[in-house]
């Protein structure tokens, strides 16, 4: 952003997130927007009772709040923290002032909307498509790219949520992940050994957001571990 547009945004403040806070309710007004600065948040999508699994993630590269830029104020999804860290938060209503003041506030966020759907029909099609191993070695890529970090600590209960499968599954898919060399896994710690190993497992169903956040967003700094097709996601802000 430029400096007149940053401060544009009226009543911006840093604060902490906390692992399983909730941002947004399904169903519910968006009071409040969040610049992810640091840690991971999933938006998940709720059916049924007990019918909840993961279809987007935001970290360091964007912001929640997407109904707020679309004009509608409200998500279908739940918004939750899943790794802990920082972010700029705003009110829904100074967020809402500032781009009618800014109109190319609208226009960055916008792009990024488009690259936060490119990611949800990724998402979809991993999910209907794709076997458990190659939605999990994505689902590792895409929290290495935001967290910027080789190890994650995250529970077994907590992926098979976040995936829709049972525990069980996500252990067992784990343990053949390592064994292959390309990660190390505990109880409710991931550690990545091999990046572009992972990549392969994925088969194809890691890289399209990435590329479109690149062409619509990246910036210069780009993680040397990581193909062209997958840039280091920087923060909205720093544009």
């Amino acid at each position: 952003m430029s400096d007149s547009e940053r401060e544009a945004l009226v009543g911006l403040e840093k604060v902490s997130l906390q692992v399983r806070q909730i941002l947004e309710v399904s169903g519910a007004p968006i009071l409040s927007v969040y610049f992810v600065e640091s840690g991971l948040v999933s938006l998940v999508g709720t059916a049924m009772l007990n019918h909840r699994i993961e279809v987007g993630m935001i970290g360091s590269e964007g912001m929640t709040g997407s109904g707020i830029v679309l004009g509608c104020g409200q998500s279908p999804n739940e918004c939750i923290v899943q790794s802990p860290g920082e972010a700029f938060r705003i009110s829904a209503s100074n967020l809402g002032a500032a781009m009618l003041e800014k109109p190319s506030l609208v226009a960055l966020f916008q792009r990024y909307i488009h690259v936060l759907l490119a990611q949800t029909s990724q998402t979809a099609l991993a999910n209907g498509r794709g076997r458990l191993g190659e939605r999990l070695a994505r689902w590792i890529l895409m929290w290495q790219d935001r967290l910027q970090k080789d190890a994650l600590v995250v529970t077994h209960e907590f992926l098979s949520l976040l995936l829709g499968v049972r525990r069980s599954g996500v252990t067992v898919t784990l343990q053949v992940l390592e064994r292959q060399h390309l990660i190390r896994a505990s109880r409710s710690l991931i550690e990545v050994l091999d990046r572009k190993g992972l990549i392969v497992v994925a088969n194809g169903f890691y890289g399209i957001p990435e590329a479109e956040y690149d062409r619509l967003i990246g910036g210069p700094l780009v993680d040397e571990r990581v193909p062209s097709v997958a840039p280091r996601m920087n923060s909205l802000a720093a544009r």
